[in-house]
């Protein structure tokens, strides 16, 4: 009960009062409380929503470690492993967002994590995107987005970071 009690606070936060920060408060304390009942969906979409927000606070430690976490755990349930794609992408994106290194060893991992993602059009575009970014290819880089998003439209969490992404880029020389 206490969790679905946060989850609603959490959503006001989210909705009515827009206080990010708040809102990942009450959407982690309802994943625990959710954890503790057993119920690792309701955690799950908990979680994700303490990722999203982590990340678009620039808090992308957090973020990472959330969506990875969601990711293993989807990968263990043969219903739910197609999600970790997605899950993985976002991961991978925040990694980008730190820099290009440790993004490209999180991809490493992510492979062996899961050997399908190497197939996705989310790993071609995040390779595609690491090659613009050494060679500081700003059109590159955005040509490459705009290809994926005419074939999977990005939502809003997806255009912001990968404006900051691209932000960075436009900023400094040397990403590397």
């Amino acid at each position: 009960m206490a969790a679905k009690h946060h989850q609603t606070i959490a959503e006001m936060y989210e909705t009515e009062a827009v206080d990010y920060e708040k809102a990942v408060t009450h959407y982690e304390q309802a994943a625990d409380y959710f954890r503790g009942e057993e119920s690792n969906s309701s955690a799950n979409k908990c979680l994700l929503k303490v990722a999203q927000y982590a990340a678009q606070l620039e808090n992308y430690e957090k973020a990472i470690q959330i969506y990875q976490e969601v990711a293993s755990s989807a990968l263990e349930s043969s219903l739910l492993k197609y999600s970790a794609k997605e899950y993985l992408f976002r991961a991978a994106l925040c990694h980008l967002c730190v820099d290009v290194l440790n993004a490209q060893h999180a991809l490493e991992r992510y492979v062996q994590m899961y050997p399908a993602f190497q197939d996705s059009r989310e790993y071609k575009l995040l390779k595609t995107l690491i090659e613009h970014i050494e060679e500081q290819n700003l059109d590159g880089f955005t040509e490459a987005v705009k290809d994926y998003d005419s074939i999977s439209r990005l939502d809003q969490w997806y255009t912001t970071i990968l404006l900051r992404i691209k932000k960075q880029l436009n900023e400094s020389p040397d990403l590397r």
